[in-house]
C-alpha cells in the first residue's frame, strides 16, 4: 500500500525519523550538485594538460555544466510533480552518480563537455527539488531551521569547491575531482529510494506536456548562459557566435515569456512572479547570487594574481567564510525566529555589502590579516541573507506552487551569479585598461622621481646582471605599473558589487512581513470536521486500493 494513503499530509503532522533521514540524504544530494559547479575551477590546468586542450577550449568544461543546469532548474518544479519528489530525485542522483564516474574516465575534451553537460542537466534538477521538499514536509514551526540548513549548504558549498578541489588535485589526481561522487551518490540514491515517500506522481500531467516550452526555455536560458560565460573572454559582441547567441536568446526570451503566459498548461508558471514577495524575493536572491559567486571569483583572482597566493594559501584564506558561516549558521537561526525577517534580511544585506566594501580599500600589500575581516563579514552576511529571503520568497506562496516557485528562486540566484561574473570581468578589463593608460602617462621620464627610481634600479640589475642593467630596471617598472593597474581594477569592481547589496535596500518596504508561526497557519489547519473527513476519504483510498 501507498505509504501516503493512510497518513496526513507532511507538514501537517510531525515528520519521522524516516522521513528526515530521506531529507537529510536529499540535502547532501543537493551539496555535491553546487560543489561540482566551482570545484574544477582551481583545477583548470590540470584538465587542460589531462585533455590536451587550448585554454578557449578547457573553458567549456565549466561553460557545458552551467549552461544544463541552469535549463533544468525551472523545468524541476513540473518533473517533481509528474514523477514525484523521490523518483525525480532518484533518477537526477543516479545520473549525476553516472555522469561524474564518466567525466573520470573521458578520454578526450569533446567526451569531457558531453559528460559535464550531462552532469550539470541531472545535478540541476536536484538543487530546487530540495528547497521545496523543506517547504512542503516541514510545518512553519520548522522551517526557519531548514531555511538556515539550505542557506549553509548553498553558500558552504561553492566556497568549499575551489580548495577541496585544489587539495584532490595536489594529493591524487583531477579523476578524483569527479570520482569522491560515485560513493556518496550511491549512497543517497539508496536512501532516497528507501525512505522519501513525501509525495505522489502526477501522471496526468504527461498528457498536457508543454514541448514548445521546454525547447524555448531551453534555446533560452542556454543561450544567454553561453553569452555570459564567453562575452568577457571574447569582446562581447566583436565576436560573431557571441552576436548569434545574443540574438538566439533575445527572441526565444519574447517567445517563452508569450507562450508560458498564455499556454494552458505551461512547463514553467512564470504568473508566480505576481506574487509580489516571491517576485522581490527572487530580486533578492539574483543579489546574493552576484554576492556570493562574484566574491568567489574575484577574491581568488586578486591572491593569484597580485598575492601570488599558491591554491591551498588561497583555500585557507576562502575557508575564513566558511568557517564563518557555520558557526553563524545556529545564530541566524535564533534571528530568523524571533525578529521580522526583513530586519534580519536588511542586516545581512548591510553586512554584505560592507565586506565588500571592505575589500574595495585592498592595496598591493594586502594579504591574509587584511582579508580576514572583510571574509568573516562575508561569512556572517550570507547567513543573515539566505534564511529570510528563503522564507519571505517561498513561504507565502500556496503548496501547489512551491515546486514551481523553488526552481525559479534558484534559477535567480544562478543568473545573479553568471551576470555577476560577467559583469565583473568585464569591469575588470575595461578599468584596467583605463587605470593602466592612466599610470603609463603618469609614469614617464620627464618626472625626477621616476628618473630616479629606474637609475636606481639599473644600477642594482647591472652589479648582477652583464651590460647596464637598464633593460631589466624597465621590465620591473612596468610590472609595477602592470600591477597597480591590476589592484585599481579590483577595488573598482569590488566597490560596484557593494553598492549592489546597498541598492537593493530599496526593495525592502516593498516586502509583505512573512510570520514564523509556532503552530499552522488557518490555511494549513485543518478546518472543524476537516479531519474526520479526511480519515474517512484515506480509509476509502486505502480500500480501493
Amino acid at each position: 500500500m501507498n505509504q501516503l494513503s493512510d497518513a496526513p499530509p507532511p507538514g501537517q503532522r510531525p515528520v519521522t525519523w524516516r522521513e528526515l533521514t530521506g531529507f537529510f540524504a536529499m540535502v547532501f544530494g543537493m551539496f555535491m550538485s553546487i560543489l561540482d559547479v566551482q570545484i574544477v575551477t582551481s583545477s583548470i590546468s590540470e584538465l587542460q594538460a589531462g585533455l590536451s586542450a587550448s585554454a578557449d577550449e578547457i573553458a567549456w568544461v565549466q561553460t557545458s555544466y552551467l549552461i544544463a543546469e541552469v535549463i533544468t532548474i525551472p523545468l524541476s518544479g513540473w518533473l517533481s510533480r509528474a514523477f514525484s519528489t523521490r523518483w525525480l530525485f532518484l533518477t537526477t542522483c543516479i545520473g549525476f552518480t553516472c555522469m561524474s564516474a564518466a567525466c573520470a574516465f573521458a578520454g578526450d575534451l569533446n567526451s569531457m563537455i558531453v559528460f559535464r553537460a550531462l552532469q550539470g542537466l541531472f545535478g540541476g534538477a536536484m538543487i530546487p527539488t530540495v528547497f521545496a521538499t523543506s517547504f512542503m514536509i516541514f510545518s512553519p514551526k520548522r522551517r526557519a531551521s531548514n531555511s538556515v540548513l539550505m542557506g549553509l549548504v548553498a553558500t558552504a558549498a561553492p566556497t568549499v569547491g575551489p580548495t577541496l578541489g585544489g587539495w584532490i588535485t595536489a594529493d591524487f589526481s583531477w579523476h578524483w575531482l569527479f570520482l569522491i561522487n560515485v560513493v556518496p551518490g550511491t549512497i543517497v540514491a539508496f536512501t532516497v529510494y528507501s525512505l522519501v515517500f513525501f509525495d505522489k506522481a502526477e501522471l496526468r500531467l504527461l498528457r498536457q506536456f508543454d514541448w514548445l516550452g521546454v525547447i524555448l526555455v531551453a534555446l533560452f536560458l542556454g543561450s544567454l548562459e553561453y553569452v555570459l560565460e564567453e562575452g568577457p573572454r571574447n569582446e562581447w559582441f566583436d565576436d560573431g557566435s557571441i552576436v548569434t547567441f545574443a540574438w538566439v536568446a533575445g527572441i526565444s526570451g519574447v517567445l517563452f515569456f508569450w507562450w508560458e503566459l498564455t499556454c494552458k498548461h505551461p512547463i514553467v508558471v512564470l504568473r508566480t512572479f505576481a506574487d509580489r514577495n516571491f517576485a522581490i524575493g527572487c530580486t533578492f536572491s539574483f543579489v546574493v547570487g552576484i554576492g556570493l559567486y562574484g566574491a568567489i571569483y574575484i577574491t581568488p583572482l586578486f591572491l593569484g594574481e597580485v598575492a601570488n597566493y599558491d591554491s591551498l594559501q588561497i583555500g585557507v584564506l576562502m575557508s575564513v567564510a566558511g568557517i564563518c558561516q557555520m558557526l553563524m549558521a545556529p545564530i541566524s537561526g535564533k534571528m530568523t525566529r524571533t525578529y521580522d525577517l526583513r530586519f534580519v534580511l536588511s542586516t545581512g544585506l548591510v553586512v554584505l555589502g560592507a565586506s565588500i566594501a571592505l575589500n574595495s580599500l585592498l592595496t598591493n600589500l594586502w594579504r591574509f590579516d587584511q582579508m580576514f575581516w572583510p571574509q568573516v563579514l562575508r561569512g556572517i552576511g550570507l547567513m543573515l541573507c539566505f534564511p529570510p529571503i528563503n522564507a519571505l520568497t517561498l513561504g507565502l506562496l500556496p503548496p501547489d506552487k512551491v515546486r514551481n516557485g523553488s526552481g525559479l528562486y534558484n534559477l535567480m540566484r544562478n543568473l545573479g551569479g553568471a551576470i555577476g561574473l560577467a559583469s565583473i570581468n568585464t569591469v575588470l578589463t575595461e578599468r584596467y585598461a583605463l587605470h593602466y593608460s592612466r599610470l603609463t602617462e603618469s609614469v614617464t621620464l620627464r618626472r625626477w622621481n621616476v628618473q630616479s627610481m629606474l637609475d636606481g634600479l639599473s644600477a642594482r640589475f647591472g652589479s648582477v646582471l652583464p651590460g647596464d642593467g637598464s633593460l631589466e630596471a624597465s621590465k620591473m617598472l612596468a610590472g609595477l605599473v602592470n600591477r597597480e593597474a591590476l589592484v585599481l581594477s579590483f577595488a573598482d569592481a569590488l566597490l560596484l558589487m557593494s553598492l549592489v547589496f546597498f541598492a537593493a535596500l530599496l526593495l525592502m518596504p516593498f516586502v509583505r512581513r512573512v510570520r514564523l508561526p509556532s503552530s499552522l497557519p488557518p490555511a494549513e489547519a485543518p478546518a472543524p470536521g476537516q479531519a474526520a473527513r479526511g480519515a474517512a476519504v484515506a480509509e476509502a483510498l486505502a480500500e480501493a486500493h
